[in-house]
């Protein structure tokens, strides 16, 4: 056998590289008197550390800014993996391509899409919160992201705000109180929580440059508890940034916000990511709390422009800026280290689980969640529940019944599975003797679907004249009627980028509901919405249900409700005003402002703060939401008529069941003082437990007050402070329906 003489010179000198590259390397570590890699077991901190004075100052600003679409570079020389982002809050987006909106078309991409946070808020129970995390989280970590930008928790100013269904309601205790276990779920799969849009995005309109105008208390007692609860209780990993303006600057790279409360004040240890395209300026990017640059077309680059995120604020502009001296790196450091933090507690934990996709247990979840987040409007004569055994003629009518939901509304458009039509879902339940038949009603322009090369709407057309009486008169000869109807996620309805123009029902549905109650009373109007609509026909048909957008298992949560199998027990997360002459932001404030200042001159009254300060009642209350059973709240007690500044006093309430059939209550405490030296609104909500209970069966709810519940935010002090008096501590299973009033005295 012949030998190869160049092939075994070869080896040799590969081997005696090998060899003077390991002396070199113990020459050098015998010089530094530090070790090449800190064991995986040493603290994240001293791990940060070492891999930061290792990195090149490239190394660094290349960290801090986008590499493509959804993901920013590690360092590949010390083995630190990249970051990848995932829209959205309710659904993992589909694989886009490198440097392109339109998607990859991958073949095992296709999500489960979980209900709208509008819904989730709705179930007031934390438990749905932690079970949503938990499952989403998992879905973002199988598919091996690191970084889920969600939740939303803006707070309900209008109902005319676009994205008022990624978000969860009005009050910001009842945000609070949820978002907490949704992060603690997500983050638990190894998986980052950014929450987002830090701060005062409260509409679309101009969302990328006006500037609001918002007093010091508002700000703290409406706007920022969410996202303080996040960051403090649920210990958030990210946060994302605004596209708006407050104090004139931008609030992705906004010094009071991100640096002064966020960082300062708060201790935020996490990243401050932007919104994509919210940032405008390398300076105030270095040095105002910014610490990753996401984003297409920024730096002034044309609609799109290539390929160019080294053109971004903080890439090439900022290393330059570095190199002539304009910044040190003491703003860099600490933009990297946030980096490195999430990287070590996300791609870098060894203990991280690996997660799941599309499984039964989800689809479960994503059922049980939308069940108990539909909430009951109204049911005049028990219409519902309908009875599935029984044989009768059931037309079901309305576009929304068989649009998917799933697709549209801008980030949180999604590429799912499988989605389960109102339609399909009721003839699922129906007795099958049942005579099922579906009529359109009414028709609204088509959408492309998102991520797609290429997609085309539907282009069948219409005749709405036709349709619509083609509804009415099948509505004649049916037994019931479920109107399957409210909003979509096309633009200026439910959508990213643009507001609603008004709080009607679109395309003539009022005047279609209308007609069908005029020929049938036993008819159903079911909503599928995110925001409040006004209801000129209300006293025309007997039973409403709000349903929401319920994700990929909408049809068969759905029919549970319609049919009995679940028990509604949703309660409203926001008010429904009758007109939006009843909304305090528009019958106070400014909306939506001139296109430079919206001013907030409504203050804290919005929502069921405006109907009380009004003693207006509402079309439908916060808070709201009826039951198959009924329920009875008597025998509330107070423990005590004193409350000290460091003890606490105990309001308790008897909830009894009082139907035929199990169901679940929610017992809401609210807080109201008497008299201060400021104006605070008549109520807030300061408390609330959701309760199981069979029929007859009575449990004893408890809630603890101490004298942190009782701070409003002192400008003159700049912190939170109470002041002795008169309080009142309500029990109520709405904004609007008081069971009793119990009167305490603070000493301090």
């Amino acid at each position: 056998m012949s030998i190869n003489y160049y092939n075994m010179l070869h080896v040799k000198k590969t081997f005696l590289v090998l060899i003077l590259f390991s002396v070199q390397l113990l020459s050098t570590y015998a010089q530094t008197d530090k070790p090449i890699y800190l064991d995986s077991n040493a603290p994240i901190a001293d791990r940060i550390e070492d891999a930061l004075q290792r990195m090149t100052l490239e190394e660094k600003v290349a960290m801090t800014h986008a590499q493509s679409k959804f993901s920013s570079p590690g360092c590949a020389r010390l083995g630190i993996p990249e970051n990848w982002m995932s829209d959205g809050p309710h659904g993992i987006r589909a694989e886009v391509l490198w440097d392109e909106w339109y998607g990859a078309s991958w073949t095992n991409d296709s999500c489960f899409a979980f209900p709208a946070l509008t819904c989730l808020a709705s179930t007031w129970n934390p438990e749905m919160a932690h079970l949503y995390g938990k499952s989403i989280g998992e879905e973002a970590r199988y598919r091996n992201k690191n970084v889920l930008l969600g939740p939303g928790v803006n707070i309900y100013r209008t109902p005319l705000n676009g994205r008022n269904f990624e978000y969860m309601g009005e009050d910001p205790y009842l945000s609070s109180t949820m978002v907490v276990p949704y992060i603690q779920g997500v983050q638990s799969n190894g998986v980052a929580a950014c929450v987002k849009h830090f701060a005062l995005n409260n509409q679309e309109v101009d969302r990328d440059k006006i500037n609001v105008v918002v007093d010091e208390r508002t700000l703290r007692e409406i706007y920022l508890p969410a996202f303080k609860a996040a960051v403090q209780e649920g210990k958030a990993w990210a946060i994302m940034g605004s596209y708006n303006q407050y104090k004139k600057e931008h609030c992705c790279h906004n010094e009071y916000l991100l640096n002064d409360i966020l960082k300062k004040e708060w201790g935020f240890d996490g990243v401050v990511i932007s919104d994509w395209g919210g940032v405008h300026d390398t300076r105030q990017a270095v040095l105002n709390g910014l610490d990753m640059e996401f984003g297409s077309w920024t730096n002034g680059l044309d609609w799109g422009t290539s390929n160019a995120y080294s053109n971004y604020y903080l890439a090439n502009p900022y290393l330059k800026a570095i190199k002539n001296k304009e910044f040190g790196t003491k703003e860099l450091d600490d933009k990297v280290r946030r980096i490195l933090r999430l990287t070590f507690r996300t791609t870098m934990n060894r203990q991280r689980p690996y997660g799941s996709f599309n499984t039964p247990a989800h689809s479960l979840a994503g059922k049980t969640i939308a069940e108990e987040g539909m909430v009951l409007l109204k049911n005049k004569k028990n219409l519902l529940p309908l009875d599935k055994n029984k044989t009768q003629k059931i037309l079901v009518v309305g576009e929304n019944a068989i649009k998917r939901m799933t697709i549209g509304g801008g980030s949180s458009s999604l590429k799912v599975k499988y989605e389960i039509s109102p339609l399909a879902g009721i003839k699922s339940l129906a007795s099958p003797s049942s005579e099922v038949t579906f009529s359109m009603g009414y028709a609204s322009p088509a959408v492309a679907e998102q991520d797609v090369v290429g997609a085309k709407a539907d282009t069948t057309t219409y005749d709405a004249a036709a349709i619509h009486a083609a509804a009415v008169e099948a509505a004649k000869a049916a037994d019931v009627v479920i109107y399957v109807g409210g909003l979509n996620k096309n633009d200026g309805q439910d959508c990213e980028g643009n507001d609603r123009a008004s709080m009607g029902l679109p395309y003539e549905q009022d005047a279609l509901i209308n007609d069908l109650a005029d020929v049938n009373k036993n008819i159903v109007v079911v909503l599928l919405s995110g925001n409040a609509v006004s209801m000129p026909w209300i006293n025309k048909v007997p039973s409403v249900l709000e349903a929401w957008y319920a994700g990929s298992e909408a049809g068969n949560a759905l029919a549970s409700i319609l049919f009995g199998d679940t028990n509604p027990s949703g309660k409203l997360p926001f008010t429904f005003p009758v007109s939006l002459a009843d909304c305090g932001a528009h019958a106070l404030g400014e909306y939506p402002g001139d296109g430079t200042d919206v001013h907030y001159n409504e203050g804290m009254n919005i929502g069921y703060r405006y109907t009380d300060k009004q003693k207006k009642a509402p079309l439908f209350p916060f808070g709201f939401g009826l039951s198959y059973t009924t329920f009875r709240v008597n025998q509330v007690t107070l423990s005590d008529k004193h409350l000290s500044k460091t003890g606490s006093i105990e309001v308790q309430a008897t909830v009894t069941n009082t139907g035929d059939r199990a169901g679940k209550e929610v017992i809401q405490l609210y807080i109201s003082d008497k008299k201060c030296s400021v104006e605070r609104p008549v109520k807030e909500l300061k408390g609330f437990t959701k309760v199981a209970l069979a029929p007859g069966e009575s449990k004893v709810v408890t809630f603890n007050i101490d004298e942190s519940m009782l701070r409003f935010y002192s400008v003159k002090d700049h912190a939170w402070i109470s002041e002795p008096g008169k309080f009142e501590a309500i029990i109520a299973t709405s904004a609007e329906d008081i069971v009793a009033k119990k009167s305490f005295t603070l000493s301090l």
